[in-house]
């Protein structure tokens, strides 16, 4: 399945996931680590272990360098 991965405030990506898939593997996938980060599914946080079952999803950063 291809999921669409929003960075908010950053950069929308593209990803291929398998069936087996976790949330904590898209983020792993756009150079995030699921510690940094909360992944959104219609607004809402769902555990990083979870299998991915939808097309588009938000993470948003919760530590950002500077």
């Amino acid at each position: 399945m291809n999921v669409t991965v929003e960075v908010v405030g950053e950069e929308t990506h593209e990803v291929a996931v398998g069936d087996d898939g976790t949330y904590a593997d898209l983020v792993k996938a756009v150079d995030l680590s699921p510690h940094e980060v909360s992944v959104l599914v219609d607004g809402r946080p769902v555990p990083e272990d979870q299998p991915v079952e939808v097309d588009r999803v938000k993470v948003l950063r919760l530590i950002k360098g500077g």
